[in-house]
């Protein structure tokens, strides 16, 4: 059999946006993945499904698999003719074995790619804020394990060079020999006031950064309970942090936001609450599936020719209907003549994704606005097709056909309770991991009762519930479900606003 090839690839520093788009790419190849501990394990999500993980790293509760054993692994797939990544934290070739295992794989000819990944000391330093070099306090850099080889002692450190040859110190895996470090580097000439920073957690939304002197930083490292994984940053650019943070003051760091949108929404929204500093923890209620029978709006779409008003209300809506016009032979040319109505931004914006724009859209994104909007264009004898959810209100058909239209409202999608996740969800709440659920329509409510049960209120009052408007909140209320956040227009936007609205009252 052909041998295959290993590619040791570094997946960077926790934040998945940091990982190269080659090392994502030797990912999506692999049939084998070999990894250590991630500080984020997403990076596996990007692995075809029937790759085979391998975990070869060590953490809490799981053994640690000696390099020798990890070394005959990579090279016994490699034989069997396999695509392998050897998966790193950080980048392969600072402080992770990397060079160790490039040297066994070219020993045992085993063809192999190194891929750069961005290392703790340079991700660390940027996410809070201090620059590693700057022409007005240092031009020179040191990196420094902190957790030498078991048979050496960091006695062996030229702690004379390091303290007064060196502008910016990196200490890696450095936590457990913090007073060694700080009493080696005063006692061979480092300043008791150097500035120092310790970062637990870089890059993601857990980062914790104490900033501290050589004097007092084993003090204030306790006090703050800092534990690995952490790098500690020693030197005057410490100071600008002030200056310069940007990661982590953020409105909504280090909250963990439960989502419960339909996955095809749960990613934008995911996207936005992570820009806003947040950790998304995406656990969708709602799953939508088409129609069990596309007759009715298959009906519909053949009467597009004699339709005044198209009615849009939800994101979802535009892709079924668009999905089952595109199907049935047809494109946006359909809808020539017709209005089309979007319920509010989002789903215009949505609509302008297809090449058209919406012609009217109400004040008020609701369906209360939808029909107030159109009463008032008069809407007798036009014809109306309102492609809906199968659990959609019935009001906008209702109030449009007392007014005297003529309203056909199929049913383009229907909303699911979508298998597994209440058991994870449970846990969750019941151990105090979740900051804020979020809810943006009334099926998601429903639905996360039945995934976790009855007692859903009780484990709920632990987090701050958001709601997208009064509807949902009405839900929740019936449901037993206190609501913390609702903002004044229904809009997710409008919901992220009302969130950072409510913390920004708090401590």
């Amino acid at each position: 059999m052909s041998k295959g090839i290993v590619y040791l690839v570094g997946a960077g520093p926790g934040d998945p946006g940091l990982m190269t788009v080659k090392g994502r790419d030797c990912l999506r190849l692999a049939e084998v993945v070999v990894y250590d501990y991630l500080s984020n394990p997403v990076f596996l999500d990007d692995a075809p499904a029937a790759a085979e993980r391998i975990y070869v790293g060590k953490s809490k509760g799981r053994h640690y698999a000696p390099q020798d054993e990890i070394n005959a692994l990579l090279v016994e797939k490699a034989r069997a003719g396999k695509i392998v990544v050897r998966l790193k934290g950080g980048d392969p070739y600072v402080f992770g074995r990397g060079g160790e295992e490039a040297q066994y794989l070219h020993r045992h000819k085993i063809p192999f790619e190194v891929v750069p990944g961005i290392t703790a000391a340079f991700a660390a330093a940027a996410y809070a804020g201090i620059p590693l070099t700057h022409r007005d306090y240092t031009t020179s850099l040191g990196l420094v394990t902190g957790h030498e080889d078991p048979a050496k002692k960091m006695s062996s450190l030229d702690w004379e060079k390091l303290a007064t040859g060196v502008g910016t110190l990196v200490f890696y895996m450095g936590m457990a020999n913090l007073r060694v470090i700080a009493e080696q580097l005063m006692a061979h000439g480092r300043a008791p006031e150097t500035p120092v920073a310790i970062i637990r957690w870089a890059t993601t939304p857990r980062q914790e950064t104490v900033v501290a002197t050589l004097a007092d930083v084993v003090v204030k490292a306790r006090e703050a309970k800092i534990k690995p994984p952490a790098v500690i940053l020693v030197g005057e650019v410490v100071n600008l942090r002030d200056e310069l943070r940007w990661f982590d003051n953020r409105p909504l760091f280090g909250k963990r936001v439960m989502v419960t949108r339909a996955a095809a929404q749960a990613r934008e929204f995911a996207a936005l609450l992570t820009a806003l500093g947040a950790e998304a923890v995406c656990c969708p209620t709602i799953e939508t599936v088409a129609p069990a029978d596309w007759t009715d709006l298959d009906v519909a779409i053949a009467g597009l020719p004699r339709t005044d008003y198209l009615i849009l209300t939800s994101a979802n809506a535009v892709r079924f209907f668009f999905a089952r016009l595109t199907e049935l032979g047809q494109g946006v040319r359909a809808l020539a003549g017709v209005k089309i109505v979007a319920v509010g931004p989002k789903t215009a914006g949505a609509i302008e994704e297809r090449g058209i724009y919406a012609d009217l859209m109400p004040s008020d994104y609701r369906a209360e606005g939808v029909v107030e909007l159109l009463i008032e264009k008069g809407v007798k004898g036009s014809r109306v097709l309102y492609p809906k959810a199968n659990l959609a209100r019935d009001l906008i058909p209702s109030k449009l056909r007392a007014a005297g239209a003529l309203v056909s409202d199929p049913v383009a999608y229907r909303t699911i309770v979508p298998e597994g996740d209440g058991v994870r969800i449970r846990a969750m709440l019941a151990a105090g991991e979740l900051d804020v659920v979020t809810f943006a329509s009334s099926s998601a409510i429903d639905n996360f009762m039945k995934m976790v049960g009855d007692e859903a209120p009780h484990l709920l009052d632990r987090v701050a519930v958001a709601s997208i408007g009064p509807l949902t909140t009405k839900t929740a209320l019936r449901q037993g479900i206190s609501v913390a956040v609702e903002p004044e227009q229904a809009t997710v936007d409008d919901m992220l606003a009302a969130l950072i609205a409510y913390y920004q009252t708090r401590p």
